[in-house]
């Protein structure tokens, strides 16, 4: 089994010049050897790539994680409005200590370490 759950923290920022693990971000999906997603595998079981996001002095928000016609982004609501846009998720593997752009709606990119990696089952 390769589904993996990924957490994801906030890495350095002009606002967080030592990041902030309170800003995070939890995601279930298939990874292949090489720590890219393994699309096979999500096509047959799409709606277990979830995504629920944590942040102070805000509502956590759950969605999903979509293949859309820009790339990959995190979905919370049917529509593109609320979309998080990742940055070269099809190419960028996700391994320990990486780091992940995110792409706000508003259009702040922000950048993301990856905080844990643990098979689920």
């Amino acid at each position: 089994m390769n589904w993996k759950s990924i957490r994801l923290e906030l890495a350095r920022t002009s606002d967080f010049p030592q990041g902030s693990a309170s800003r995070a971000y939890l995601l279930h999906l298939p990874l292949t050897e090489e720590g890219l997603v393994d699309e096979q595998t999500l096509e047959r079981a799409p709606a277990r790539a979830t995504a629920h996001r944590f942040w102070p002095n805000e509502r956590d928000m759950a969605g999903y994680v979509i293949r859309t016609s820009r790339g990959w982004a995190l979905s919370y609501r049917p529509g593109e409005e609320d979309d998080e846009a990742i940055f070269h998720l099809e190419t960028h593997p996700i391994r320990l200590g990486e780091y992940v752009t995110l792409t706000e709606p508003v259009g702040r990119q922000l950048p993301f370490r990856v905080a844990s990696l643990k098979a689920l089952n």
